[in-house]
């Protein structure tokens, strides 16, 4: 992976917990904890979707290549 390491707002991914579970509350670490794990998942999936662009012959990422990419990681 690139040296550089994108990170997600908190507020949202709180959200997406909340929404997700249905809980009153949720925890700091768990919302940090979150953020780091989707924060992971999509680097791979960005990765895996530069590489098919490529090798495709284009330089712009489409949402087909995030698309396939997703289903891959």
């Amino acid at each position: 992976m690139s040296g550089k390491r994108a990170s997600l707002p908190l507020a949202p991914v709180e959200k997406i917990i909340r929404a997700g579970s249905g809980a009153n509350r949720v925890s700091s670490g768990a919302t940090k904890t979150l953020a780091n794990v989707l924060t992971e998942i999509a680097l791979k999936i960005s990765e895996r979707a530069t590489f098919l662009a490529k090798h495709a012959g284009r330089k712009t990422i489409k949402a087909e290549d995030i698309n396939l990419a997703s289903k891959e990681i």
